[in-house]
């Protein structure tokens, strides 16, 4: 088939965009970004842009919120709510549907959370800052990912599978974390209204409703309910993932069957001459589409549409926002305070200490066995990948901490530590046989 200007065009572009590193790739360029502005003539704009406030709603029923929160506690419960639709595929037919096959990822992910977060409070124990523990638990799995595909094609696919799973594991970890350790005073009535929804969603799901609009608008709701309450509205985005149906209406042999039928019907329909389709062929092909629609998941056909949007337009965004500090020539002296040290401590040797060693102990133990074709070289080097904390970690990092003194010295940390971190598990990693 001939190909339109246009698609000759767009094609490089739809090339780019679905190469595995790409995200990490847009999302290093919006730190960048980030950084350069915020040190240039113009950084008051940077700082100014964000604190410009956005109202969405009618009279009392608004939210007027500088854009920074907007994007912090709105775009990220999006964020949060595709991680949860990746937890819920993975849990169903994934890397962690069965024992087995979570075992190792999740013990190491527990590994990579607890030795961080231990190094921290160590550090920090009996200071203000001592609540930041849970900052460098976190994984980046845009940028970990991103670097190891960056690796080679030498790189057995199942270290991938395990760096997949492991930052999924580690996302599930620091919701719960989010959710028990880094959640306001908790306003009931707000919490009990967004339940109310929850719950309808939850029924919506076991009746079989599968219309995405149903879920989009009671999920906003909940995502309003936990917003008012004073729990952190991301976690709105996982709970409300978890309603999301998971099964086709048709099964795969009904499902050729009837394709097959209708391509038949289509093939042997009355043609109409010049470049339009016959009334025929055209209600062939809607009973295709409509067949095409129930073979398919809501979760997955949801999941597919939003990735591009977290990867391209969401963490870019957050990025941008949350990563501009000022970079000066006391930039190095001024990482040696209890915050910064804290999180590059635990990133680049906590997270390796708790990976690998979990992960050791797991198969030494038998309870566990390496991925296929793996060394201990290639795990090694995942090990220090995870210390990549940058988005996560940034966001916690707002959480955790008020003072935006004590923010400012998280940033330095966390960006120090995800450099150091990406370098030497990426060069561990193609020096790998």
């Amino acid at each position: 088939m001939a190909k339109s200007p246009i698609d000759q065009i767009l094609r490089p572009v739809s090339k780019f965009i679905h190469q595995e590193f790409t995200g990490g790739i847009v999302l290093f360029v919006s730190v960048v970004i980030a950084i350069a502005w915020a040190n240039s003539p113009w950084q008051q704009s940077y700082h100014h842009l964000w604190e410009i406030n956005l109202s969405v709603g009618f009279n009392e029923m608004s939210f007027d919120k500088p854009l920074h929160v907007w994007i912090n506690d709105g775009l990220m419960a999006l964020f949060f709510f595709v991680i949860g639709l990746e937890l819920k595929r993975e849990f169903m037919a994934g890397e962690l549907s069965s024992v087995k096959k979570a075992s190792l990822p999740m013990v190491a992910a527990l590994g990579g959370m607890m030795v961080p977060a231990i190094i921290y409070f160590s550090i920090n124990h009996g200071l203000p800052s001592e609540g930041g523990w849970g900052i460098p638990m976190a994984t980046d799995i845009a940028f970990s990912l991103a670097l190891l595909s960056l690796a080679g094609s030498r790189i057995p696919g199942s270290v991938k599978v395990f760096l997949s799973a492991l930052a999924v594991a580690d996302d599930l970890g620091a919701v719960l974390v989010i959710a028990f350790f880094y959640t306001a005073q908790i306003s009931v009535f707000p919490l009990a209204i967004a339940g109310f929804f929850l719950l309808i969603l939850v029924l919506g799901n076991l009746l079989g409703v599968r219309n995405t609009i149903f879920y989009l608008i009671l999920g906003i709701i909940v995502w309003a309910g936990f917003l008012l309450s004073g729990v952190h509205a991301t976690i709105a985005g996982v709970l409300v993932a978890f309603t999301i149906p998971a099964r086709t209406k048709i099964d795969e042999d009904e499902f050729l069957k009837d394709a097959r039928c209708y391509a038949d019907q289509f093939e042997n329909a009355m043609r109409q001459d010049g470049s339009l389709i016959s009334q025929e062929q055209h209600r062939a092909l809607e009973k295709i589409k409509q067949l095409s629609v129930d073979a398919e998941t809501p979760l997955q056909k949801i999941e597919n549409s939003l990735h591009p949007w977290v990867a391209f337009v969401i963490m870019p965004l957050f990025a941008l926002a949350n990563s501009g500090m000022i970079i000066g020539s006391d930039f190095f002296p001024s990482l040696m305070n209890p915050v910064s040290l804290g999180i590059m401590t635990g990133l680049i040797f906590g997270k390796f200490i708790g990976v690998f060693s979990f992960t050791w102990l797991m198969v030494r133990m038998k309870l566990a066995s390496l991925p296929h074709r793996a060394t201990w070289k290639h795990i090694s080097g995942v090990a220090i990948l995870a210390g990549i904390g940058f988005t996560m970690s940034l966001f916690i990092a707002g959480l955790a901490f008020d003072d935006e003194g004590v923010i400012n010295q998280a940033k330095y940390g966390i960006l120090v530590a995800s450099l150091i971190a990406g370098i030497t598990g990426l060069s561990l990693l193609r020096s790998s046989k």
